[in-house]
């Protein structure tokens, strides 16, 4: 008799999950001077001020301090896994009730209205709190939006915190070598049906894809989940007074001007022109801009998960289907007036370019020349610590991610069509491969 043996069931690929260990960023980038490192140092405990009512907080907002919404796996990192934002509805005596889009185990979240009630685009942020109750807001009283109602009509997308890792490395690169990188590979992108665009004003010119670029200058921005912000300093200016309602030197009008609910001089947080030293007197702002400008890219593993062969195999799978022609592994930075950062690789894995991702990732908003199916490439470096995936952090399962990109009219769907056909082990490496970044 001759026996016979079922081979066993090829194991089905699944993400391996947040990364454990050592944070593998948080710290100053390489090369920093000794005052650039003073910056960046009194820069980061700023970003982790708890700011109150005294301070300008409000009279709406979303949370307090900006480590709050950027803290995994370190400070200037993405949203944690408990969510500050509901506690944060009670403290210092507030009685704000948790919308029921905010979970204790996470992501920290903000709010958009797609359309306003006469139905023209909205796409702004409705902040989630208000100072009633709290400490130093005596005589304030402020209803929170409708979220219910607004969640009932289909009208209220989210947002999660953009990791700010290397930020500076990405404030540094080029246009030109943007436009560059959008220009090449154009029958592989071709094939596939990727576009991709720098976010700005394309009138006049003939590129492939699109960037978004401010329609003032011209110039692309490139921070933010549409690449709606051109600067550090802008993303913080206005992080700044839409996340916590504190006014600054750029965005100086508060966002509630209820007379009854105004208790700071305007704008909020300036620069201290009698403070003896620059430290002491740039603004709250400025000091953000620093401490992103300085933070350092984060290091990948070399073996974990899953092994240093593994992840080679994922590194070479991530080129060869097509994902590296959006989530471009590296840019190089320009001649910039911080040494630290001059003519430096940016490892980012992004193209920096704006692609249309289809019905299933559309969230309706227009922001600069990016359209409502439009998202910016996110950059890949720091993945694998990371808990929350997509602008919305819809998925904490980067396999679902991964498949959320392919949708009616995504310029991924060529893409993750060739993952789909990856036997079971090599979209194993390729997970790997991301969650070592």
């Amino acid at each position: 008799m001759v026996s016979s043996q079922v081979a066993a069931p090829m194991p089905v690929a699944q993400d391996p999950g947040v990364r454990g260990g050592v944070p593998g960023a948080g710290g100053p980038i390489a090369g920093l001077t000794g005052t650039e490192s003073a910056f960046f140092t009194r820069s980061r405990d700023t970003f982790q001020e708890v700011d109150g009512v005294a301070q300008g907080l409000g009279p709406r907002m979303n949370l307090d301090q900006c480590s709050g919404c950027h803290t995994q796996p370190a400070v200037g990192g993405t949203s944690p896994f408990v969510n500050p934002q509901v506690a944060f509805a009670h403290k210092d005596g507030g009685t704000d009730f948790v919308p029921s889009f905010i979970n204790a185990n996470g992501p920290v979240r903000e709010a958009r209205f797609v359309r306003n009630p006469d139905g023209t685009a909205d796409g702004g942020v409705h902040d989630l709190f208000t100072i009633t109750g709290r400490t130093g807001a005596t005589g304030c009283t402020l209803a929170q939006p409708d979220f219910a109602t607004q969640l009932a009509n289909n009208n209220v997308i989210f947002r999660i915190p953009t990791p700010v890792f290397g930020a500076g490395l990405i404030e540094q690169i080029p246009d030109s070598t943007i436009l560059a990188n959008m220009s090449s590979n154009a029958s592989q992108k071709g094939a596939l049906g990727i576009r991709g665009h720098a976010n700005f004003d394309a009138t006049g010119r003939t590129v492939t894809g699109i960037s978004n670029n401010n329609g003032n200058d011209g110039t692309i921005a490139r921070f933010g989940w549409k690449a709606q912000n051109k600067s550090l300093l802008l993303f913080s200016g206005e992080a700044y007074n839409v996340e916590q309602g504190i006014t600054n030197e750029l965005f100086q009008t508060e966002r509630d001007e209820t007379p009854s609910c105004q208790f700071a001089t305007v704008p909020n947080s300036i620069t201290d022109t009698t403070a003896p030293a620059a430290l002491d007197a740039i603004s709250d702002i400025e000091k953000f801009g620093f401490f992103m400008r300085f933070l350092a890219p984060p290091t990948p593993s070399p073996d974990t998960p899953g092994g240093a062969a593994s992840i080679a195999n994922g590194k070479s799978l991530f080129s060869s289907i097509g994902c590296a022609l959006c989530h471009t592994p590296t840019l190089t930075t320009g001649n910039s007036a911080v040494a630290a950062l001059r003519n430096q690789p940016a490892n980012l894995f992004s193209d920096v370019l704006v692609h249309d991702m289809g019905d299933g990732l559309a969230d309706g908003v227009s922001q600069g020349q990016a359209g409502p199916r439009e998202f910016r490439s996110a950059p890949l470096w720091g993945l694998g610590q990371r808990i929350f995936f997509l602008h919305d952090g819809r998925t904490s399962d980067l396999l679902q991610a991964i498949q959320a990109h392919s949708s009616t009219g995504s310029e991924a769907n060529g893409v993750i069509g060739n993952f789909n056909r990856l036997p079971e082990s090599k979209k194993q490496d390729l997970l790997n491969f991301l969650r070592s970044l």
